[in-house]
C-alpha cells in the first residue's frame, strides 16, 4: 500500500524559519507551501519548491488568509469573493514559481481558519472547488474524511486525498479538539507511535473521549509548528514503512 506523508512547509519569511525545512523535506513525501499571506515569501517559496525537485517532494499550495500576526488560525470577516481571489492569488503565484522551476503543483491544502471557514460553508466550498477546476481539474484536494471540502471536491469532479493529521486529537464526531484545550497537539512519541500503528492496521483513530473512530485516510500530516515536528515525522515515517507501506506523493496515489 503506498501511503503519503506531507507536511506544511516554507511557513516562515525572510530570514526567519519555523522549523529546519530541508531536514523536514527529506522525510516528507509531499510539501505544503504557504503562499506568502498567512507566511511564506517569494524567495522562501522558490527555496521549498527547489528542494522539493531535489528530493522527489510532491509540490502544493498551501493558501491562508492575509493574517501573519495570527499565522492564518483567526477567522477574518471576508466575503466568499474575496476569500476566492485570496485562494486564486496565491495558488496562481505558486504555480509561476514552480513553473519557472519545472515542476508542477499537484495539490492544494487550505491552511488553518481559511479551510475551517470554507468546511463551514458548503456554498462557499462548491465556489473554491470550481475554481480550482477551472484553473486546472487535475489539481488533488487535501480534506479531512467526510468533510463539506471533501464532499464539495467530488461534486467538482476533483480528486481527493483525505488526511490523517497524527499530531492532533480527534473528536467524536470526526473533528479536531479545538489548539489550547488539554491533549489537542500530540507531541509524545509513545502516543504518536500508537496512533499511526493503529491507523496503519486498523484505519481507526481512538477519539480524546476515548471511542473508535474510523479513518479512510491515505496521507498522513504532520505540521511543521508542532514543537518537534522534524522528529515526529521521523517517527512516523519509520512506523510507515514498518508495516511494509511505500511513501509516495500524492500524485502517485490518487493517480
Amino acid at each position: 500500500m503506498k501511503i503519503d506523508l506531507n507536511s506544511d512547509m516554507g511557513e516562515g519569511f525572510g530570514p526567519y524559519s519555523l522549523c529546519d525545512d530541508e531536514a523536514l523535506m527529506k522525510v516528507v513525501s509531499s510539501a505544503n507551501i504557504a503562499c506568502g499571506f498567512h507566511a511564506g515569501d517569494p524567495d522562501t517559496m522558490a527555496r521549498m519548491v527547489r528542494l522539493a525537485k531535489a528530493n522527489g517532494v510532491g509540490v502544493g499550495a498551501h493558501p491562508g488568509l492575509p493574517d501573519r500576526q495570527g499565522f492564518g488560525r483567526r477567522d477574518m470577516p471576508f466575503s466568499n469573493d474575496e476569500l476566492r481571489q485570496q485562494m486564486l492569488y496565491q495558488l496562481g503565484a505558486l504555480t509561476a514559481i514552480a513553473k519557472a522551476e519545472q515542476v508542477s503543483v499537484a495539490h492544494i491544502s487550505f491552511h488553518a481558519a481559511m479551510g475551517n471557514m470554507v468546511n463551514r460553508d458548503p456554498h462557499l466550498a462548491d465556489l473554491m472547488m470550481d475554481t480550482i477546476r477551472t484553473i486546472d481539474p487535475n489539481l488533488i484536494v487535501f480534506a479531512m474524511p467526510g468533510s463539506v471540502i471533501a464532499n464539495a471536491a467530488t461534486r467538482a469532479g476533483l480528486k481527493s486525498l483525505l488526511l490523517f493529521l497524527a499530531d492532533r486529537a480527534y473528536t467524536a464526531d470526526g473533528k479536531l479538539v479545538a489548539r489550547g484545550l488539554p491533549g489537542a497537539v500530540i507531541k509524545q512519541e509513545n502516543t504518536l507511535r500508537a496512533r499511526v500503528r493503529q491507523f496503519l492496521k486498523d484505519g481507526t483513530v481512538t477519539t480524546i473521549e476515548g471511542t473508535t473512530l474510523s479513518m479512510p485516510a491515505r496521507s498522513i500530516l504532520v505540521h511543521s509548528d508542532t514543537p518537534g515536528s522534524l522528529e515526529l515525522a521521523r517517527i512516523v515515517r519509520s512506523e510507515i514503512e514498518a508495516t511494509g507501506a511505500t511513501l509516495a506523493p500524492a500524485s502517485e496515489i490518487v493517480g
